[in-house]
């Protein structure tokens, strides 16, 4: 086929998904609808460590997990949900929110926009951690 076909009907073809997606209403972002909405995404992810319990956040697109094994977070990532158990995180305070520094190379960071009180009471369920008033990285990953 030539180029000058080719390339008219991918663009075409992309753009038409992409209006198609929207029109049916498939393209917004997830808000965790209730506690047990986050909960439940988290045993997707991790079927062998149920959730004892869930703090969600004003904006419903984050949750603390609270497990038998320690502390998890999940967060909306587009229409769908990401889940990290927090073994090993770092948290710091940020003007907005909360980074969580994760040992983890496929969501090394994740940026939290908590309002202050959310911030202190997700900073009171984490474990310590020896940088979590320091300001480490610009950088943001937004949630």
């Amino acid at each position: 086929m030539p180029l000058s076909i080719l390339l008219p009907l991918v663009v075409v073809g992309i753009g038409g998904i992409t209006i198609l997606l929207h029109l049916l209403d498939l393209s917004r972002p997830l808000h965790f609808a209730d506690e047990q909405a986050a909960r439940a995404a988290w045993e997707r992810e991790f079927p062998d460590i149920p959730a004892t319990g869930a703090i969600l956040c004003k904006t419903r697109t984050a949750a603390l997990i609270e497990t038998r094994d320690g502390p998890g977070v999940v967060w909306a990532m587009g229409v769908d949900s990401a889940a990290r158990a927090l073994d090993g995180a770092r948290a710091a305070r940020k003007p907005k929110g909360l980074m969580l520094y994760l040992p983890d190379f496929t969501a090394p960071k994740l940026f939290l926009a908590l309002d202050q009180d959310e911030a202190d009471l997700w900073l009171s369920r984490l474990p310590p951690s020896q940088d979590r008033d320091q300001n480490r990285d610009q950088e943001t990953t937004h949630a």
